[in-house]
């Protein structure tokens, strides 16, 4: 491959990883004058691709839609994850998109290197599917495509929006990223009217329409988006909290009591204190019922009760002891 072929690749990989590169961008990343960057771009044009020159101080290169699908350029890391997120979405939670996966992930096999296609079939064969899931609210991908461009580029969005009252708004948000949470897409938001962040479960929203106004960086009151929807979703919900002697050393109890807030204090080498919280009481009953070791209640007394309720429940399910055996 010759130096300008090899350059030309490299230049259309750039414009298609994002929105727009300014001229001395481009010259920086390539390591050529600015007389060549502008030959590849004509170079470009020449083999069909639209790339668009504006103009002006914050002017720029751009690869805008054309009437067909150019030649995508992908590295090997970038082939498999398409190739095993079009498998996943094959059963997603994307509506209609299962057929079009299905048709992507054909055209793609069919292109990709045998050292790559035995990646993918690897980790196809490794990872099942867990059956029997609850169904979740499906997501249109052509308003998941506008979301995520908004995303990328900064641009704020206007939506019609219902909330879990049914009660509907029209929204003017800046975008800031988009989380998948099981069955459920949620959008996260600096909410422009409210003057808040804001999370949005994509399934609620109602054509998003970017309005061309580019967004200032805000810095998320969170470690990123998922995090932040994450404690979105725990706000409101009641938590009870309980404390429990064990009669285990903490460190052994680390190793099986994998709950986020669980707090272990050692007492000595053969009993430690365990302080947990969750929704119920009865799922705090199901949780502690499972650690495999003897325990007392400290606190609070109601879930020695409901402990005991679980119990009488289990014994009767379990139905009559098993008499002798017969000779």
């Amino acid at each position: 491959m010759t130096d300008t072929s090899a350059r030309l690749l490299r230049l259309l990989s750039l414009l298609q990883t994002r929105r727009e590169w300014t001229g001395p961008e481009l010259r920086e990343r390539l390591g050529v004058s600015a007389r060549t960057v502008r030959r590849d771009i004509e170079r470009l044009r020449g083999l069909g691709y639209p790339v668009h020159a504006s103009l002006g101080a914050l002017g720029g290169y751009s690869l805008e839609a054309g009437t067909a699908m150019p030649p995508l350029l992908l590295d090997d890391e970038e082939a498999v994850a398409i190739a095993v997120g079009l498998r996943g979405a094959a059963g997603g939670a994307v509506e209609g998109i299962e057929e079009s996966s299905v048709r992507a992930l054909a055209k793609l096999a069919q292109v990709l290197p045998e050292r790559l296609r035995r990646r993918v079939d690897a980790l196809h064969a490794a990872t099942t599917p867990l059956l029997g899931t609850p169904a979740g609210p499906v997501v249109d991908p052509g308003t998941l495509t506008v979301l995520a461009a908004a995303c990328r580029d900064r641009e704020r969005l206007r939506f019609g929006y219902r909330a879990k009252d049914d009660t509907d708004s029209g929204r003017l948000a800046e975008p800031y990223g988009l989380v998948s949470a099981g069955r459920r897409w949620y959008l996260v938001a600096w909410d422009a009217d409210r003057r808040d962040w804001r999370t949005f479960r994509v399934d609620r929203m109602r054509d998003p329409r970017p309005t061309g106004v580019r967004c200032p960086p805000r810095e998320l009151p969170a470690r990123d988006a998922a995090a932040y929807v994450a404690g979105a979703l725990t706000v409101g919900r009641p938590v009870r909290q309980a404390v429990l002697t064990v009669h285990t050393s903490a460190e052994r109890l680390a190793e099986r009591f994998r709950v986020t807030g669980a707090e272990l204090e050692p007492v000595d080498e053969h009993t430690c204190t365990v302080r947990t919280a969750a929704d119920s009481l009865q799922w705090v009953a199901l949780r502690i019922a499972f650690l495999d070791v003897d325990f007392e209640v400290r606190e609070p007394a109601e879930l020695a009760d409901v402990l005991r309720e679980v119990g009488h429940r289990l014994v009767r399910a379990s139905g009559p002891p098993p008499g002798p055996p017969a000779r």
